[in-house]
């Protein structure tokens, strides 16, 4: 029996290199800011829904464009919503010109959590990329934006 040929080794594409690399990046990111975010006793994806909803105002928003805006897609927007309610950190109204349509808004309390994370998540975000010289930040916003603009920094 002959000995087999070595198998020349698979070399992964730039771009599938790059690709684990953002993959890991992301997740030591969220990692992080979910340790800040849980003090708080707030989830990650909470934090996202209530930032989505200040930044809406006291119009709110239905829950399908909340479910839209998220950074990471909850199954469950409803389920998610009605505990977020159940803490009175929003609240949900049926809408009287399209009984469909729930809005959901923002409390007082879910504006005085986010008014007290403000700081400390700014503060974690610097602390994040303290290493990078502020040229090289933006030119990785800047190839962000131009290779995935629906991501893009805001």
């Amino acid at each position: 029996m002959k000995p087999a040929k070595s198998a020349k080794p698979f070399t992964p594409s730039l771009e599938a290199k790059l690709f684990v690399a953002l993959l890991r990046l992301s997740d030591r990111l969220a990692q992080d800011a979910d340790l800040l975010i849980k003090s708080y006793g707030l989830t990650g994806t909470q934090y996202n829904v209530l930032r989505i909803l200040r930044g809406a105002g006291p119009d709110g928003l239905p829950c399908k464009v909340i479910g839209n805006r998220m950074i990471s897609r909850d199954p469950d927007m409803t389920r998610l919503l009605d505990r977020m309610e159940k803490r009175q950190l929003i609240t949900r109204e049926r809408q009287s010109e399209d009984r469909r349509v729930i809005k959901t808004r923002i409390t007082p309390t879910g504006l005085e959590i986010l008014k007290k994370l403000d700081g400390p998540v700014d503060e974690l975000h610097k602390k994040q990329f303290r290493h990078l010289p502020v040229a090289k930040l933006k030119a990785l916003a800047e190839a962000i934006e131009e290779a995935f603009p629906a991501v893009a920094p805001q």
